[in-house]
């Protein structure tokens, strides 16, 4: 039987390309000019930690990152973002961590909507992904 797998994948690359176009605008942007700014992207921990001069730089940083991803085809939406915390020696920074798979609860809302079709297909919940199979 044929079957299709409904997943949440967030392309590592892409997101390290969009990463690397932000720090490359940082460099040229003027209202950085002279401001320490730091952006580091783990892929095992799956997050990024964005250090600036003050909590509007760190903004101004998070939107850039947010325009790059989407231009590579990133959703914005894969991104968790904590609260923006004072750092010391008059700086601010903030860790976004990405999300990847379907948590349960939404997978189980998937499986419900597509037995509620009432179409020729099973739906099956595994892990961080759902299999529709028929």
């Amino acid at each position: 039987m044929p079957s299709v797998d409904v997943v949440s994948q967030v392309d590592m690359q892409a997101l390290d390309n969009a990463i690397n176009n932000v720090k490359r605008e940082v460099i040229t942007r003027y209202d950085f000019k002279n401001v320490k700014t730091e952006i580091t992207f783990d892929r095992k921990a799956k997050s990024i930690h964005i250090l600036s001069g003050d909590d509007m730089k760190v903004k101004a940083v998070m939107d850039m990152l947010i325009v790059q991803s989407a231009r590579f085809k990133v959703d914005p939406k894969c991104f968790d973002r904590r609260e923006i915390e004072e750092a010391s020696h008059d700086t601010a920074r903030v860790d976004v961590f990405i999300k990847e798979g379907i948590s349960k609860e939404i997978g189980q809302k998937m499986v419900k909507l597509v037995k509620g079709l009432k179409l020729k297909v099973q739906p099956a919940l595994m892990d961080d992904q759902v299999r529709l199979t028929g």
